[in-house]
């Protein structure tokens, strides 16, 4: 029987879910192409000076969803890495010197440097419990229903109960502010959104499920650094017998009766294809791949923009900070002014909220004895093609970074820096062709798109769907693993 030649363009989480989970079926020829050398996607490393950087992402949460691609081919996630739980799940800093730790044990937050009492974590509780039902309805309509649209939830949820289930008619922002009345738990709850790069006063309430995600299924580290993942699903990949060809960029299509034919690479090899699965998103690759007319895509640009981008600057010091836990937020004086700038001014802030990873708290091998790595990322806009950022002004917001973190604790912070690496908002376009740069794929916007991304079917080629974070379930490696897995489930629908 002549097989069925299946090619995953990008081998970002997506990709690498979708080839793992397609591999369970023996008709299926794969064959990953990925346009860097490393599988895996965000997850990229660099070492300098003695420090391992990780240059992606830096929290795992929803292990389940990993174990699965393993579970499929009989295998065991701990085989091919390790999770640690962390503790505390990151520190909260203010400006006024407030401090306060999330717990996995709620009741702990009333310990120092915490200052919450009984009401507040009785609030807590209540917007757990709200938190959780957000989440069981969206289990049910995203998550194994692959619901990707409003449509489509009401072929699986009764219509007159969806507005109360899913808190339809509030931002993420009024959802928090109903429940909770500490202006400080206010604050962290709402940059829980930081999961899927947008606004908490733009984002529909149902992403209030992100916080429940966390504290029931906990927040880990993955040994050795979060590039040990990347490492260990590539040994998979490999062992499972699907062929890789890294450094191949994938440049134009060819095409026939509304299917995909071909891709085409840049040093001219021609990959006959029966299924494609785009790992990148989508809007670049109906750009820059297949090429459509400005008018077809005008559409996913006014509805699926891209998500924030970031400032990631990674520092070598050569002192440790006590103060920090392994993950830190710093927070903005006025936390919606920081989004407006992001999302509505296009401006770079003097206050951003500023998130800070120190995994030499939780795993001392990543840098030398007595130093800190530490790893500073705000969320910043993407680039603007019309009005980029300028050397000088990114320049001027590192300063107003270090500044803010020297003023809240970090003393001396630059005379103690051996090395840094800086990936910007243009770095991340270019490395990894997302759209303007954005780290998270598509923006959740209540207004635009009500939290949904792209759909994984494409609607101009019967034989493409796409993975990763510019599609539906959304953002975020969970997420992206899930997509990957829910396109096998979709394939068969649509391709008899």
């Amino acid at each position: 029987m002549k097989k069925r030649k299946v090619v995953i363009i990008g081998a970002g989480l997506g990709g690498v879910s979708a080839a793992i989970t397609l591999a369970q079926d023996p008709e299926n020829d794969i064959t990953l192409l990925e346009r860097n050398n490393h599988l895996g996607g965000k997850l990229n490393v660099t070492e300098k000076e003695g420090f391992t950087f990780d240059l992606g992402p830096s929290i795992f949460t929803m292990p389940f969803v990993f174990e699965k691609l393993f579970s499929l081919h009989g295998k065991k996630m701990e085989d091919y890495f390790t999770l640690e739980a962390v503790r505390p799940h990151w520190r909260n800093f203010f400006e006024d010197g407030t401090v306060i730790d999330l717990e996995k044990d709620i009741q702990l937050m009333k310990n120092p440097p915490s200052s919450l009492n009984d009401v507040d974590l009785k609030d807590l509780e209540n917007f757990l419990n709200y938190s959780k039902k957000l989440y069981e309805f969206s289990d049910q309509v995203y998550f194994k229903n692959q619901s990707e649209s409003l449509m489509d939830v009401m072929r699986y949820w009764n219509p007159l109960t969806i507005p109360n289930r899913s808190d339809y008619l509030h931002s993420m922002d009024e959802g928090v502010r109903k429940r909770i009345k500490n202006p400080y738990m206010i604050d962290i709850l709402n940059f829980f959104i930081k999961y899927v790069g947008s606004s908490p006063y733009d984002a529909p309430a149902i992403l209030n499920l992100l916080p429940y995600v966390q504290w029931e299924f906990d927040l880990w580290y993955v040994k050795g650094g979060l590039g040990n993942l990347g490492k260990g699903l590539t040994r998979f990949v490999k062992e499972l017998g699907i062929a890789v060809r890294t450094g191949t960029d994938i440049t134009e299509i060819q095409k026939a009766e509304g299917k995909i034919t071909h891709v085409i690479s840049s040093d001219g090899v021609n990959y006959p294809v029966d299924l494609l699965i785009s790992n990148m998103e989508v809007i670049p690759f109906y750009e820059k791949v297949s090429k459509e007319p400005a008018v077809k895509i005008k559409k996913y640009k006014e509805r699926f923009g891209p998500a924030c981008s970031g400032f990631a600057l990674h520092l070598g010091v050569d002192r440790k900070y006590e103060q920090l836990r392994h993950h830190n937020f710093f927070f903005a004086k006025e936390g919606k002014k920081h989004f407006d700038y992001i999302f509505h001014e296009h401006r770079l802030s003097d206050d951003p909220t500023i998130y800070l990873v120190a995994p030499m708290k939780t795993d001392p091998s990543q840098g030398p004895e007595g130093c800190e790595l530490i790893k500073i990322l705000p969320h910043i806009p993407v680039v603007d093609p019309e009005c980029p950022f300028t050397e000088e002004e990114y320049s001027n917001y590192r300063n107003h970074v270090l500044n803010k973190l020297e003023r809240m604790g970090l003393t001396d912070l630059r005379k103690h820096i051996i090395t840094e690496e800086l990936w910007i908002p243009e770095t991340i376009q270019e490395t990894y062709l997302s759209n303007q740069g954005a780290i998270y794929g598509v923006v959740s916007d209540k207004k635009k798109n009500k939290g949904f991304k792209t759909p994984k079917k494409s609607e101009f080629y019967s034989n493409l769907y796409f993975v990763g974070g510019s599609v539906n379930p959304g953002g975020g490696m969970p997420m992206a693993v899930l997509s990957g897995q829910q396109v096998y489930e979709q394939i068969p629908r649509n391709m008899k």
